[in-house]
């Protein structure tokens, strides 16, 4: 156990694991990008030869090879050029920071999708609440007053009634020529009584209590 911990380790930021076959990496590809970073990190070796990796990930040297050109190609991987300060001469070493680019990127792009969805719904309420003060506002003929949005809103936000309730609401109160909140709220409290959830059960309630009325 000691000795094994001792071997050392590589530090693979989860974002790398979480996104990379949705940046078209394949499970080997990955796997061949992680055995880099340990002969790099672990190993000391900054650039391994395709016969070491071949030999580390059961592969054929052609195999490698023909992996590591596609992600050099899509710039998942380069080979940088540098000094060596130990012999002075020139040297080559792995460079996988592109592969961090994308999944940074990737994950960003995200994490703005989600913030934009939950976002999505609380704009489309406001939508709907801005539809449903145009609708009153018509057939009101004159724009409403702020305690009348007020009341529009808590009929939504508070009592949890349905826009398509609160519109059949308004069509009743049109068809009974009174055209007060008021009397609108009244006809939702009398629907919500009789557990009356939708247009269709309203119009049934209406055309009930219309026929026992007259």
């Amino acid at each position: 156990m000691a000795a094994a911990l001792q071997e050392g380790g590589v530090y693979v930021s989860a974002m790398l694991l979480r996104t990379y076959r949705e940046l078209g990496l394949s499970d080997t590809e990955a796997m061949l990008l992680l055995q880099i970073m340990v002969y790099m990190e672990a190993d000391k070796n900054d650039f391994p030869t395709p016969e070491e990796l071949a030999e580390r990930m059961g592969l054929t040297v052609r195999e490698i090879g023909h992996i590591l050109g596609r992600m050099m190609k899509d710039d998942f991987l380069t080979i940088d050029e540098y000094v060596d300060r130990d012999t002075g001469m020139q040297a080559e070493r792995y460079n996988w920071t592109g592969w961090l680019l994308k999944a940074a990127a990737l994950s960003s792009d995200q994490k703005r999708e989600t913030r934009r969805a939950e976002r999505q719904p609380a704009k489309l309420q406001a939508a709907s609440s801005s539809d449903l003060f145009s609708v009153f506002e018509q057939e009101f003929g004159r724009l409403l007053s702020p305690i009348e949005c007020e009341t529009i809103s808590g009929w939504l936000d508070h009592d949890r009634y349905t826009e398509e309730i609160i519109r059949f609401a308004l069509k009743e109160a049109v068809f009974a020529g009174k055209l007060s909140l008021r009397y609108i709220d009244r006809i939702l409290i009398e629907w919500s009584r009789n557990r009356v959830t939708n247009a269709e059960e309203a119009r049934a309630h209406a055309q009930k209590f219309r026929g026992g009325r007259g």
